[in-house]
């Protein structure tokens, strides 16, 4: 296989892996580029390679920036401003697990802790709500609790923790 096709067959994968994440495919493609990119590219770059509008190409920049994923590079001598990739893959895997939990865990352990404080029921309907509200709360804080470990991690111990898992 060549690195081109190679190349472009990672992109595309990675693209559709995201999607199944609730990530947009085409920030994914550009994570996915600039990971690959052994230097940083600006935005003429990555929209000729991915064949993609510059509207677009700025928009999925500033949000992979915000994830902390990519970072902006200055160059000396150029007016462009061009980007490049985390490669710490542990660390990348972190960030995203970081920012997952932000939009995603979050404003729901917020909510379930806010009914479960304040819905006073006690018909049968109501039980059955805070049973499952409740269920879903041990699950959130579970999952919450798992996502701060890899969090704070370092790349020893999750490797650990998982050959553990699977003994």
């Amino acid at each position: 296989m060549e690195l081109r096709e190679a190349k472009d067959r990672f992109i595309h994968t990675w693209g559709t892996l995201a999607t199944q994440w609730g990530i947009n495919r085409t920030m994914s493609q550009i994570h996915a580029l600039l990971l690959l990119s052994p230097k940083s590219l600006n935005a003429d770059e990555i929209m000729d390679e991915l064949q993609i509008s510059r509207g677009n190409v700025n928009m999925n920049l500033r949000d992979l920036m915000s994830w902390g994923i990519i970072y902006k590079q200055l160059l000396p001598g150029e007016r462009k401003e061009y980007f490049i990739a985390e490669k710490d893959i542990w660390k990348v895997a972190r960030l995203i697990a970081r920012e997952r939990k932000k939009r995603e865990l979050t404003p729901i352990v917020d909510t379930i802790d806010d009914i479960k404080k304040n819905l006073k029921d006690n018909t049968e309907e109501g039980k059955e709500f805070q049973k499952i509200i409740n269920d879903i709360s041990s699950v959130s804080s579970f999952t919450e609790m798992t996502l701060d470990h890899i969090v704070k991690s370092e790349e020893s111990w999750l490797i650990n923790t998982f050959l553990k898992v699977f003994k």
